[in-house]
């Protein structure tokens, strides 16, 4: 593993010269490498003509499937290009064919997004959501997955690093149990593709859906879905066009047999000849690299906040990754990150309505969240928590 050149790293990202990012779980700041190629084909598209531009980028439109195959450790026939993570997720959730008395399992940190098209496929089908509890670290408890599996439930949906926190659920333990009891096993890693190393063989998902637009740094409208070969001739996307099917007779259609069979035939060309060039920017960094830095500054992040008055964090888990949320006494979190803003350091804010499973439960309406990535420094830290030390009306 080679330190990340953080100096290079910020060289490459124009952003980091005008702002101080910590919004990485929202979108990332692209690197100049990124938006050239986004650029460059958005020009090519200009002076030629869409089509035309489209193919004379044939080669790096089916790279993409490549770098996102060696991301994941998957095979290229695996990997489904979609415009988000949400569409990724919901063309694999919506094709798994539930019926009445059908259990759906969800993790308590699951995403509000996919709770919500859980619980419409529940009322349509008349299928049984049940939350997994977490354990006794706040994560998703294999032990209690294990009690609860049996032949009824038709899939488990589990959010690998949630929105509102930094906590990363054990999804090779949870693959494991799952793979064992033949229960289909939906991963959103949204959060986790490009901050931590993933490995679909290791993690034991039949499903995974992940976003170029956070921590692998590509371009927003982007997204992609690994669906494992063995499964796909099981499921029958909810929506199927040109690019998915081919018209063969009047009467009669054949689906794609590999997992462009959930893609549609529009696409943004621009925007996935970006993701690929962002994956490989990853690459090149090293995903343990990448991983080394991003963990240790969020740790170094939270011991500093836990110095300050007022501050409360409210990360929970075993691992932990870079999002570090928080709340700060007498101070919401939508004003805190309007002071922030006005001062040039980016953050988000996560409202329970992302994420009711898990912050109705503990009594939270709303968290200010500071996500780190490797390019942000030690220094950026600092200046992070004197801003919010002196919004919240204290000095370090």
């Amino acid at each position: 593993m080679v330190p990340i050149d953080v100096r290079r790293a910020r060289h490459d990202t124009p952003g980091c010269e005008r702002v101080l990012h910590l919004n990485n779980a929202g979108a990332s700041l692209p690197p100049r490498q990124v938006l050239d190629a986004v650029v460059a084909h958005l020009r090519l598209e200009a002076e030629i003509g869409g089509y035309e531009a489209a193919d004379r980028a044939q080669a790096a439109v089916e790279h993409v499937y490549d770098a996102v195959a060696r991301l994941l450790g998957c095979a290229r026939e695996e990997v489904a290009f979609t415009d988000s993570a949400t569409r990724a997720w919901q063309m694999a959730f919506y094709a798994v064919p539930f019926a009445p008395g059908d259990r759906i399992l969800l993790s308590r940190a699951e995403y509000g997004s996919n709770a919500v098209a859980a619980w419409q496929v529940a009322r349509r089908t008349g299928a049984r959501i049940e939350i997994v509890p977490d354990d006794q670290h706040g994560q998703l408890s294999v032990a209690a997955l294990h009690q609860l599996l049996d032949e009824r439930v038709k899939l488990l949906a589990v959010t690998h690093v949630p929105t509102q926190g930094g906590l990363v659920n054990p999804a090779a333990e949870i693959g494991k149990v799952t793979r064992e009891a033949g229960v289909l096993f939906l991963l959103d890693a949204c959060q986790s593709a490009g901050q931590l190393p993933l490995d679909v063989g290791e993690l034991g998902c039949d499903l995974l859906a992940a976003t170029g637009r956070k921590w692998l740094r590509g371009p927003r409208g982007t997204g992609f879905l690994y669906a494992r070969q063995e499964l796909l001739q099981r499921l029958e996307p909810p929506m199927l066009d040109l690019r998915s099917a081919d018209w063969v007779a009047p009467n009669r259609i054949e689906i794609r047999p590999d997992a462009r069979r959930f893609e549609t035939w529009e696409v943004n060309v621009a925007a996935k000849i970006g993701l690929g060039v962002a994956v490989d920017y990853a690459h090149g960094w090293g995903l343990e690299s990448i991983w080394s830095r991003v963990a240790t500054l969020a740790a170094m992040l939270r011991a500093r906040l836990a110095t300050l008055p007022g501050v409360t964090l409210r990360d929970l888990g075993q691992v932990k990754c870079g999002i570090v949320t928080f709340t700060t006494h007498g101070q919401t979190a939508a004003n805190l990150q309007a002071g922030l803003a006005a001062q040039g350091i980016n953050v988000s804010v996560s409202l329970a309505g992302s994420a009711r499973f898990d912050l109705d439960r503990r009594g939270l309406a709303e968290l200010v969240r500071a996500s780190i990535h490797y390019y942000n420094t030690e220094e950026e830290i600092d200046r992070f928590c004197r801003a919010v030390a002196a919004l919240s009306g204290r000095s370090t």
